[in-house]
């Protein structure tokens, strides 16, 4: 397990020396993807969207235990991405979309990768269609 931490830690700083950002960004978004990666806290986050809830009232919405929902809205706690107040006996959690913004704006990074091959996309489509016109 230390070995594992250990090799996560480099890649880490590689990571965020080749994109200059900081191991704490870095981590960040580690922390941010990793609870985007299950469906459940995918559409748990969809429901804060719409307002606070508590765990009662989102497991509801799933097929799981109320310790289970309890088990990811953890997870999402952990990565920044809700808050959990405390309201009498309740703990309504509430969407945080700062990590959102932080996934969003590394991701845009990527955009001009993504343009760039649509582009050559609609070439290709604009020289078929138009061999297939003239010929």
């Amino acid at each position: 397990m230390g070995f594992l931490a250990f090799g996560r830690t480099i890649l880490n700083l590689l990571v965020a020396q080749t994109y200059q950002m900081n191991t704490d960004t870095v981590d960040r978004l580690n922390m941010t993807f990793a609870a985007l990666a299950d469906p459940t806290r995918r559409a748990i986050l969809t429901q804060l969207a719409e307002g606070e809830a508590t765990v009662t009232e989102l497991a509801q919405q799933f097929p799981i235990s109320v310790q289970a929902v309890s088990k990811h809205l953890g997870v999402l706690e952990r990565a920044g991405l809700i808050t959990r107040g405390r309201s009498a006996q309740l703990r309504p959690s509430r969407l945080h979309a700062e990590p959102l913004k932080d996934a969003v704006d590394w991701l845009g990074s990527y955009r001009r990768f993504w343009e760039a091959g649509f582009n050559r996309l609609d070439e290709l489509v604009q020289v078929e269609e138009n061999a297939r016109r003239d010929g």
